[in-house]
């Protein structure tokens, strides 16, 4: 039988609870069988699941379908990375403080595992949500930095990513992998389950582009505290998290000495008209261009410009996720 358990350390009525959507403000976390993990693919009983909970929370954790030797490799690169980004201090491409780091990985063969960056599971569970072949056009990450005498740890305001007028009905998911585990401690998000539904531009502050657009605001926030207050769940190593575009949250603080990077990838419907593209090496397109559940515009370069480029990305307001009419 097929487990489905909260991320989080509950006690028992906290996790009976999570059962219980509009009591809880825990996410769902699916655990799939060790034939599910073999066959790269969920059962119709478990994909049932990540819809329902994409559709009622705008969020779903599914634990365990990231191999930790990939995690470990590629964690190491981009720790170092993180270093030199959070080094340049304000020109940095910090997302509203400069202890939140928009980070791209490396788009190099070296670092790029297709159960990252294009897990078959994530797909199918896009693709049942979306339509056939979502359209893959970003891949960054977001990472949160120890604490320094001049950086402590600072949390982002609320907000939606969706921060320009966009469609009332699904249209975009975040895939997002952490490189660690992910805890309260080292600034695992903090996510406000069922907003996605209302997060258009009448709840939001701040101008598209601008480093703090799309802040929810305050009033609007604490009615919706009252309601169903935010989490920060623990997300274990190995988990890959879908979240709507839309979906509340907040960076929060890391108050460890540790580096803790979590990649973000969105998949867009395929009826969806955002033009942006991905730039990869081009000894990747092989691996891209045999997966046929995404549909992946890339401007494709030498491995040298791939390299000397990719550290030199906007921050993630900067990015337009909007659509052309």
């Amino acid at each position: 039988m097929q487990r489905i358990s909260p991320i989080t350390r509950l006690s028992k009525l906290q996790r009976f609870c999570t059962h219980h959507r509009n009591m809880s403000s825990f996410p769902t976390s699916i655990c799939p069988s060790q034939a599910e993990i073999k066959s790269r693919q969920l059962s119709p009983q478990n994909l049932e699941i990540a819809i329902r909970s994409l559709y009622h929370d705008g969020l779903v954790v599914v634990e365990n379908v990231v191999p930790h030797e990939a995690l470990d490799r590629l964690n190491h690169k981009m720790t170092e990375d993180a270093w030199v980004l959070r080094n340049r201090k304000e020109k940095s491409p910090y997302n509203y403080n400069p202890g939140n780091i928009q980070q791209d990985p490396p788009p190099v063969r070296e670092y790029f595992d297709p159960d990252i960056f294009l897990n078959p599971i994530a797909t199918q569970i896009t693709s049942t949500a979306l339509g056939p072949r979502p359209k893959w056009t970003f891949c960054s990450g977001n990472t949160a930095m120890p604490p320094t005498a001049d950086t402590p740890p600072t949390s982002q305001p609320v907000h939606s990513d969706a921060d320009f007028a966009h469609p009332t009905h699904p249209f975009a998911y975040v895939v997002n992998v952490p490189l660690i585990t992910m805890t309260p401690e080292n600034g695992s998000t903090e996510v406000w389950l069922g907003t996605h539904t209302d997060s258009g531009l009448h709840v939001q502050e701040g101008m598209h582009g601008e480093r703090a657009s799309g802040r929810i605001q305050l009033d609007v926030l604490e009615k919706q505290r009252a309601i169903r207050p935010p989490c920060q769940p623990v997300v274990p190593k190995g988990a890959l998290v879908l979240r709507d575009l839309r979906l509340w949250h907040a960076g929060i603080g890391n108050q460890t000495d540790e580096v803790r990077v979590m990649l973000a990838m969105i998949h867009f419907a395929p009826w969806y008209r955002n033009p942006m593209r991905l730039e990869f090496a081009e000894e990747l397109k092989p691996l891209v261009e045999q997966e046929t559940g995404l549909e992946t515009p890339v401007d494709w370069v030498t491995e040298s410009e791939a390299m000397s480029r990719y550290l030199n990305r906007g921050f993630g307001n900067s990015y337009d996720f909007s659509q052309r009419l």
